[in-house]
This record gives C-alpha cells, structure tokens and sequence, in this order.
C-alpha cells in the first residue's frame, strides 16, 4: 500500500500546539487484515508556553485526540476479526485435499495428470473417507489420486458423478485422515457477510490458498449447456462471492466464519476483464446429490419436458396480443417448446401456455419450477399444473418422468 506524506509549512502561533499527523502502516495481522492507523501527536517545543503554564487543548487537539481512539479502535476490531477468520480456518483446512486427474495421452507415454483441482473430506467411517469434488475435476479420468495436507498421495474411487450439478464423490483410506469438514448450511446466508474459500489455486504449488472476501449474491442463475446446442440443459443455483476463486480451487470449500460448509466452489468467471465474482454450489443444494453418489446411484431428477421462459421477461405487447393475459396475472413461465411424448406433450400444455403453480406451489421463475421439482417432487409422482391459455385458467395432470441426460 502506498502512503503519501505531506510536509506543511511549518505556523507558529503565540500560545497555539501546531500538531503534525503522520500515518503508521499497521503490520499484517494474521496475513489477512491490515492494521489502522495511528495518529501520533508531537508537541512544538518552539512554543512560547512556559513549563509551569497549564495547556489548554485547541478543537485541533481535542478533534485528533478523537481521531487517535476511533484508529485504535478500529485496529482492535481487526484482531478480533483477523481471529474469527483464522480460527475458522483451522478448523477445515486439514480437510481441504488435492485431487490429480490422472489420464494417458498415448499408448507410449506414461499417465500423468491432465488437470489438478481441490476437494473436501466431509465423512469419515470406518476404514474409508468420502471427499466431495466437482465433476469436471475428475471427469475422464482413468485414476484420481489425492494429496492430503500432509503431501501423502493415495489412490481414490469415484462413486459417482453428475455432471448437470457439477459434484463428485470420492472414496479413500481413512487411515491418514484427521479432519473432517462439518456442512453447515446455506439457507440463512446473507448478502454481505463473510466468505472464505479454501483450495489449491493453480495446483499443489500452491496447495491450502485462503482467500477471504463476502457474500456477493444469492440464487444467482448459470446456465450449463451440455451438449452445446445453444440450449441450456440445465440452470443451477449458485452463491456469488468475491474471494479469489480461481483454476484449481474447483472442489474446494467455501466456509462462513464459523469454519461450517457453505459451498463447494465450482465456477470461475475468466473473462480479463472481470474480477471479483466467483461461484459456489449452495451446500443445502449439494447435500442430496452428494448422498446419491455416495451410495454410488445415478441422480434422478423429475423433469416436464418442456422449455420455457420467465412471465417477467415477456414484453408488454406480447403479454395482451400472444397471450392474452389478464394484468392480475403477474408471475408464471411460458412454454416455448414441448419435448415430443413427453409429460408436458401428454398432459395436453402447449406452447404459450403460461404456467402458474405446480400443486399448490406459486411458479414466478424456471429457476423457481426447476428447484421445486427436484426438491419436493420424485420420479414417477403426479402433479396438478395450474396454466392460463388464451387468457382462460385451466388445470392438467401429468406424470413426471425421469430426466435422461441427468448423467
């Protein structure tokens, strides 16, 4: 950090206490915060003021003796912030590992690692521990190895893998393992508060990286197009953070100040010109899909077959001449296309239809219908669809089936 200094011209006054201010780079507390700035106050034996004369304090001296407390104060707040972080950290940096995705390029060369990221130990039982990763971590790997924070390497099975939700699960020997990450929760996240991601930024190097910064953003959209068609296949849900997140933290814990999970990073924005926002999968959203893949079972998702897009994004034209809705009608999604034999296409909805409620659930978003299906609806299960056509409310019921590009 620089620091400029200023040289006043020196005013001297019958009777006055010229003060001169310098700052004072506090030192680095806990390598995470910097300390404040104190303000030393420096008396000018120039003055004509005799030693046995009483010194009464100007507003000069009064406002800077103000200015000196709040500095102090501020650097005290500090420490005790710099220790809430750090003790957070030592409580789920031991369980933060490396993962090598180790694969073969040819038939002469001996396998090597195609691409490093991080992991999270979040169970240990018995004579195994469960590491929870992304799936574009280990995604075609012929071996994954992991590097533990003690720099052993040990060999790892994959479970299982889903590739819309990004996640992977990992077994290994449990022998050398001593901590476990404990999952705390992402629901009562809150804008603002703090952040902290654990990993391995551009690989081992650099293994156990801390970053801190905030919560940016809640139930921020991404869309994930799979097959790269120039649909999505999947929108998903994540936290927005300002910490560094960057290649290789992928997998790595994003904790709040009480050392509990809160997210799995997973997604780094790596335009050039944009810095600051990185992502990570809600561990509330995580928790299901990683006890699917622990048990190693494809993840089943009930979908509708359909496409659709937000009432909220329909422009006001089309809202009276296309669909011919009333202006009560506010929130809803819009069928744009229905996949053929699909449960949507048998249930008898069509393009245009503006979609409601599902059961007793309002629908505002496709985020909103796509977080209820997977959250409070299963394969195979009936479900009454509330829809306007034509300006005229109706109802159908449709049997919801298994999403096939789930894997």
């Amino acid at each position: 950090m620089e620091q400029n200094q200023t040289n006043p011209q020196p005013k001297k006054e019958k009777n006055t206490l010229p003060m001169l201010l310098s700052g004072v780079a506090g030192g680095v507390i806990a390598a995470l915060f910097t300390g404040g700035i104190f303000l030393n106050i420096i008396q000018d034996d120039n003055s004509e003021a005799t030693a046995g004369e009483e010194q009464t304090p100007t507003e000069e001296t009064e406002g800077a003796q103000e200015d000196g407390a709040a500095a102090t104060t501020t650097t005290l707040n500090n420490e005790a912030s710099a220790n809430v972080v750090s003790n957070a950290v030592s409580q789920v940096s031991d369980a933060v590992v490396g993962i090598s995705n180790i694969q073969q390029s040819n038939l002469w060369e001996e396998a090597d690692a195609a691409g490093t990221g991080s992991g999270v130990v979040y169970k240990k039982d018995g004579e195994y521990a469960y590491v929870v990763t992304n799936n574009h971590v280990v995604e075609g790997a012929q071996e994954v190895e992991v590097t533990l924070t003690n720099g052993e390497h040990v060999q790892a099975d994959v479970l299982g893998s889903d590739q819309l939700s990004d996640l992977a699960v990992l077994r290994i020997a449990s022998d050398q393992i001593s901590t476990v990450a404990e999952m705390g929760s992402s629901e009562d996240i809150t804008v603002g508060e703090t952040a902290i991601a654990i990993g391995n930024p551009l690989g081992q190097e650099f293994a156990g990286s801390v970053t801190q910064g905030i919560i940016s953003g809640l139930d921020r959209s991404v869309d994930i197009d799979l097959n790269q068609d120039g649909q999505p296949d999947w929108t998903t849900s994540v936290i927005q953070t300002d910490a560094a997140i960057n290649p290789g933290n992928s997998g790595g814990a994003l904790i709040n100040t009480d050392g509990k999970l809160i997210g799995i990073n997973s997604m780094k924005i790596a335009q050039s010109q944009v810095e600051g926002i990185g992502f990570a999968i809600p561990i509330d959203d995580a928790k299901p899909i990683i006890d699917q893949l622990e048990q190693g079972e494809q993840v089943q998702r009930p979908f509708l077959g359909l496409s659709a897009v937000d009432l909220s994004t329909v422009p006001e034209r089309n809202l009276q001449e296309t669909l011919n809705l009333d202006e009560s009608v506010e929130n809803g999604v819009v069928i744009a296309q229905i996949e053929p034999n699909a449960p949507a296409e048998q249930a008898g909805l069509q393009r245009y239809d503006v979609i409601t409620k599902i059961n007793d659930k309002d629908i505002e978003s496709m985020l909103e219908l796509k977080k209820y299906l997977y959250s409070e609806t299963s394969v195979g299960e009936e479900v009454d669809i509330t829809f306007y056509r034509d300006g005229n409310l109706q109802t159908t019921t449709l049997e919801l089936a298994e999403q096939q590009n789930a894997q």
